[in-house]
């Protein structure tokens, strides 16, 4: 477990242990409570442009989900109320009654999960380049999409990310965000360190399997939530294209929908100019 997040700033990594597993997290400011969720196969690094600006106003809690990045990943199913059971336990062990939560792609639908099934533990709802129902619809990107609908066994798929997983990588990347510049040979290194932690590809290829469970269980609801619902989409996102976020914003009521330029799946990391900005002004409102 690495001492410090090294980024714009140098943060500590901090753990705490939820239902036996290690959870590595960053806490960072005062205020109300803001968690951030990341998204499929990301870590805390996809929140490295909000630590600083947001910590300003709030206390910025931006876990490793259980069975992502630093954080443990056991020998579970991963089914969506198994990863709820921890995000609630993760708030319970940090002693957050309730918080306003912001998840980015799979991490907006945990967000979304935990507002249908523990809404006081939710005071406002960021969703950010996700999550639609019937996903698979909705789903442009075709690595995500082979990700998800692989029969490979999870040794198989772990062989060939160790043979030829850097390219499949920055592959996956150049969906991901709008403007390649952004791929620096650092941005790279520091992804294909991510990739290479054991079990993550175990814990990854699972999501697939669990994610009829989300569209029977979950996403019928999404139209049911009366949180204050703010929601942020990259007009160049190739994973989830500019209409699946105009059916969520369609489907929230009273939600706020806003577009962000030049940017993809991950806005908050290439624009983090604009995003903070929505993001601080509809919390603090």
């Amino acid at each position: 477990m690495p001492q410090w997040f090294d980024s714009l700033g140098r943060l500590p990594i901090k753990t705490v242990m939820v239902h036996e597993q290690r959870m590595a997290y960053l806490d960072v400011g005062q205020g109300p409570p803001v968690i951030l969720l990341h998204g499929f196969g990301g870590s805390m690094w996809q929140w490295e442009h909000q630590q600083v600006a947001l910590s300003a106003h709030f206390r910025v809690i931006t876990p490793d989900l259980v069975g992502s990045g630093l954080s443990d990943k056991p020998d579970i199913d991963y089914r969506p109320d198994q990863l709820l059971e921890f995000l609630v336990g993760f708030m319970d062990e940090l002693q957050i009654p309730q918080a306003s939560v912001v998840g980015n792609s799979m991490g907006a639908g945990l967000a979304l999960g935990l507002a249908l099934d523990h809404p006081t533990r939710v005071s406002q709802l960021i969703l950010i380049g996700g999550f639609p129902a019937h996903v698979m619809e909705h789903l442009a990107s075709p690595s995500l999409r082979r990700a998800l609908t692989t029969s490979a066994p999870s040794w198989l798929v772990s062989f060939g990310n160790w043979l030829f997983g850097g390219l499949v990588l920055e592959s996956t990347l150049h969906e991901f965000v709008y403007d390649p510049a952004l791929l620096t040979p650092a941005v790279l290194d520091r992804s294909n360190r991510n990739r290479q932690q054991p079990g993550l590809f175990r814990a990854l290829l699972t999501v697939g399997t669990n994610l009829p469970l989300w569209e029977e269980n979950f996403a019928p609801r999404i139209g049911t939530i009366t949180h204050r619902t703010l929601i942020v989409w990259g007009e160049e996102d190739r994973v989830f294209p500019l209409p699946a976020g105009d059916l969520l914003h369609r489907t929230i009521v009273g939600s706020t929908f806003v577009r962000i330029p030049k940017a993809g799946h991950i806005p908050q990391w290439e624009r983090p100019d604009l995003v903070n900005q929505e993001l601080i002004t509809f919390i603090r409102r």
